[in-house]
């Protein structure tokens, strides 16, 4: 997939003709646009609402305030998906190398792939700025992402696949791959040159082996080539 088609998703048109009470997801589709295209910063709460077509009273009739508003596209974009990946991994029943091939891949295809990504560009961007949410995005999507990872690998370490690890800071060898994917698609990608081809999921593949089978050549097992 070239750079090009890695750019964030284009503004979107107003909607119009919508009633004057428009439900709460209408509402937080609307501000997940204009945050990913504009930042925390930069949205105002009356954008927000004329993109969903009604009044700004109405918006905080659903939510008091932008950081309230923020918190809860957060929470139905993102964080609110956790529970479903833990019950992924407790009935998954493939080898823990497997597992993390899976992690890397769904994680791309749920949310690396669509406009929720944009939501972590915008924590790193902005976070120092807005402690209040950099402490919110911590504690309702950093923490229980790290925490299942650890658990990933904590299952590989267990079952004798993987070797003794350092699973604090083993976590980070299967973020950092993502967050540089999202980057590239959401900043970085406008200064790569166009002719060079970044395919996400030939990216992901990549990565995965690199991390589980290390770059190192290994002796050939006795009796194989």
């Amino acid at each position: 997939m070239p750079l090009s088609e890695l750019a964030p998703d284009d503004e979107r048109a107003p909607r119009r003709g919508r009633r004057k009470e428009a439900r709460p997801g209408e509402l937080l589709d609307a501000a997940l646009d204009l945050f990913v295209e504009k930042g925390f910063a930069a949205t105002r709460s009356e954008e927000v609402a004329a993109r969903a077509g009604v009044s700004k009273g109405t918006l905080f009739l659903y939510f008091p305030s932008k950081e309230e508003l923020f918190k809860a596209v957060v929470r139905e974009n993102i964080s609110g998906r956790f529970a479903e990946w833990e019950q992924e991994f407790e009935s998954f029943e493939g080898s823990t190398a497997d597992m993390v091939r899976y992690c890397m891949r769904v994680w791309w295809e749920r949310i690396g792939s669509t406009r929720a990504s944009g939501i972590t560009k915008l924590i790193i961007s902005e976070a120092r700025n807005f402690p209040d949410i950099a402490a919110f995005y911590q504690q309702e999507v950093i923490r229980p992402a790290n925490d299942l990872i650890r658990r990933i690998l904590q299952r590989g370490v267990d079952r004798g696949e993987f070797r003794p690890l350092d699973i604090e800071y083993s976590v980070f060898s299967i973020v950092a791959p993502m967050v540089f994917l999202i980057m590239m698609k959401h900043s970085l990608g406008a200064c790569a040159p166009q002719e060079y081809p970044l395919d996400p999921q030939r990216y992901i593949d990549a990565q995965v082996e690199n991390l589980l089978q290390g770059l190192c050549a290994r002796p050939a097992a006795k009796g194989r080539p």
